[in-house]
């Protein structure tokens, strides 16, 4: 029998998202909120997804909030209803997650890939200058913009919308990542025409399954959007005003969101005391994340950068503790993508990204005593 003051301490794991803490703390609501679903049987767009796009506009300040069913389909509808199609030059970073780059090629639109800036890893508006020339010359019309709040930071919407304004685009905010976060204290998914966000579970506002929503002021657009979202519906599911989809929500992941969405604001605070932790025990040894100074990010990952990424993941992988690296292939480079066009000059700070970005673990219930182990962690991997 093993002596137990010899026997080995276990090291409790590190969660790089952790949901069960979140369900620990609001599980018995969550699960009375699926029962009202289960009991009246309303599983598609059932009162709670209305309850939803109500309390969402209320949180938010947008007018119109349309949810749906994943944040891609936001996106995929919000083309659709603005009549982006064949000829068309959609804008996207390439350093971002492919469902960006997909959906001007579902809407049967050219993709036409712009470099970020090294230090908030979203969209350069010089770059996006030079994009909007190759589309020109190649014979495409630019039409629209679809700029990525990365890792929770919202873009600059004053310099993207200079460009846009210039140019005659419309900007579509791919607010995937950064629901919640403010731009010159307002609401980022109300900066642009048109904003989508996703509900994936692991979203800092996430339900049980995919999801999302489109945000826009304009009352023509969300008529359409509306049409979008059940197959180009009119008056009723016979009468088809439009090309559409099958993208609506849930009942049962919108009240998921119900409950998320009640302790959403207090989580934020909890990300924002969390990433300044990091910074604060890495800003010496790595490069960690700029905010600017008229933002609020949501922290949807917290990315460093260093040379000896490879030997960071390592290290903490050693000692039980996951990482992430988003992302390691720029979509201009992925084999559907090749062929697409690329901003005058190349993508040089997307390609150098890629070699050395990581993300730690992020999330409202990670305890002083577990970043502590993390920050040590790499702080001796970069030693």
């Amino acid at each position: 029998m093993r002596d137990s003051a010899t026997a080995p301490v276990e090291i409790p794991a590190v969660a790089f998202i952790d949901l069960q803490s979140q369900r620990a703390r609001i599980g018995a609501r969550m699960e009375a909120a699926i029962n009202r679903v289960l009991a009246h049987g309303g599983f598609i767009m059932g009162p709670e997804v209305a309850e939803a796009e109500k309390k969402l506009a209320a949180h938010c300040g947008a007018k119109h909030v349309i949810t749906c069913s994943s944040g891609t389909t936001a996106l995929v509808m919000a083309l659709l209803a603005k009549d982006v199609g064949r000829g068309d030059a959609v804008f996207v970073p390439s350093f971002t997650f492919t469902a960006t780059a997909e959906v001007p090629v579902l809407a049967g639109a050219t993709p036409v890939f712009v470099d970020v800036l090294p230090d908030t890893f979203n969209m350069d508006p010089a770059s996006l200058e030079r994009a909007i020339a190759v589309a020109k010359q190649t014979g495409l019309r630019p039409a629209c913009v679809i700029p990525v709040d990365l890792f929770g930071q919202p873009v600059d919407f004053d310099a993207i919308g200079a460009v846009a304004k210039k140019h005659g685009l419309w900007i579509l905010d791919d607010a995937a990542q950064s629901y919640g976060a403010r731009y010159k204290n307002k609401s980022v998914v109300t900066c642009a025409e048109v904003s989508a966000t996703s509900f994936y579970p692991s979203k800092p506002l996430g339900c049980y399954g995919d999801g999302g929503a489109v945000f826009t002021d304009d009352d023509e657009v969300a008529r359409r959007l509306v049409q979008v979202r059940v197959h180009g519906q009119g008056k009723d599911r016979n009468d088809n005003v439009r090309v559409g989809l099958t993208a609506r929500f849930d009942s049962i992941q919108a009240a998921v969101l119900l409950e998320k969405l009640a302790i959403f604001d207090a989580e934020c605070v909890e990300r924002e005391a969390i990433a300044q932790r990091y910074t604060k025990g890495l800003a010496d040894v790595v490069t960690t994340p700029v905010v600017r100074a008229d933002c609020t990010s949501v922290w949807a990952q917290y990315t460093i950068r260093s040379s000896r990424r490879d030997r960071i993941a390592a290290t903490l992988q050693a000692q039980g503790i996951p990482t992430n690296i988003f992302y390691p292939k720029p979509i201009h480079t992925q084999a559907p993508y090749r062929g697409y066009p690329v901003a005058m000059g190349g993508l040089a700070v997307t390609e150098q990204l890629a070699t050395d970005v990581i993300s730690l673990p992020m999330h409202p219930y990670l305890t002083a005593p577990a970043q502590d182990r993390i920050i040590a962690a790499v702080r001796s991997a970069v030693a």
